[in-house]
């Protein structure tokens, strides 16, 4: 793949959010800690996953992956976001732009395979208990964890490559934070009319497919739900899956709004908010939703915490 072929551009702009000084200063300061509490958050509940033997269950070995995910997701973009608001001249080459682009997709698509796998273990844990351990087996998990990885790595290249091979004459200004397919395709001085319609096709598939493959799963898991008879038990395991399910819909609907909707109705200034919410909300939230409200894992925490304080403090 030829990256230069055809192309006169050797970088872009990133115009990101606001050119205002006062406004740049109040974002990074913004971003900044949340990417810092992301940061840690996400690789606190990987080493704990790591770190503590009765964290090694089918939905922690799932959980690891999404938070490893989530730092990747994050680190591709939100550290150039961050650099440019303090940066005079907000640039990026050409061929950072879509090395930034192939991961962002990369993390995107697997998270979407990851999240539609999670959702189909919990419904097996609450639709078929007594099969769980069989259904979901310690191979079972690791090669549906690896086959989101590897998805995710097919999907984005296919997306870069039609993205890629386009021709970028001027200008060279993304109305954007980041690099992505639609800012960069109102740049593009070639005919994007069959590659705007493939990346519809292909995007529709993945993130469609697994949003209805998720909804389903959770449908039936409420389903389940209703049928149990004690009350507390239906509060407390509603309480859990309704969590997940807000972070599973803030994640697909923005996704399924951003790239599935009609070219006339793009809005760059829409998408950037957007974008903020699956590229900083969501990595954010994942690990308090998913994780730090388990008692096996605030348990886990303690223990790391108090073996910590034992070898700093020793009696």
């Amino acid at each position: 793949m030829d990256i230069n072929n055809g192309t006169q551009v050797s970088e872009f702009i990133l115009l990101g959010f606001s050119d205002d000084p006062k406004v740049q200063i109040g974002l990074f300061s913004t971003f900044t800690v949340t990417y810092m509490i992301t940061v840690i958050g996400n690789l606190l509940l990987v080493i704990l996953t790591w770190y503590d033997a009765a964290l090694t269950t089918p939905m922690y070995v799932f959980l690891c992956n999404l938070s490893l995910m989530d730092l990747c997701f994050s680190t591709v973009t939100v550290p150039k976001m961050l650099s440019n608001f303090l940066a005079k001249k907000k640039s990026i080459s050409f061929v950072g732009c879509f090395v930034q682009l192939y991961f962002f997709h990369f993390i995107g698509s697997a998270e979407c395979f990851l999240l539609t796998i999670m959702s189909f273990d919990r419904y097996v844990a609450i639709c078929c208990p007594l099969r769980y351990m069989q259904v979901m087996s310690r191979h079972v998990c690791f090669c549906l964890a690896s086959a989101s990885w590897i998805s995710g790595f097919l999907f984005s290249f296919g997306h870069t490559s039609m993205t890629v091979t386009l021709s970028y004459c001027g200008p060279n200004q993304v109305n954007h934070f980041f690099c992505d397919i639609p800012p960069l395709l109102q740049l593009s001085c070639s005919d994007v009319h069959s590659t705007t319609l493939e990346i519809f096709i292909f995007g529709g598939m993945v993130a469609g497919g697994s949003f209805l493959l998720t909804l389903t799963s959770y449908i039936c898991i409420i389903t389940a739900i209703l049928k149990i008879k004690s009350a507390s038990g239906r509060q407390k395991t509603f309480s859990t899956c309704a969590a997940h399910l807000i972070v599973v819909s803030i994640f697909f609907s923005t996704i399924l709004f951003m790239y599935l909707r009609p070219k006339s109705s793009y809005s760059m200034d829409q998408d950037k908010v957007l974008s903020v919410l699956y590229n900083v909300l969501t990595p954010l939230l994942n690990p308090m939703i998913y994780s730090f409200r388990n008692n096996e894992v605030k348990v886990a925490l303690k223990k790391c915490i108090r073996i910590g304080l034992l070898h700093k403090y020793p009696r």
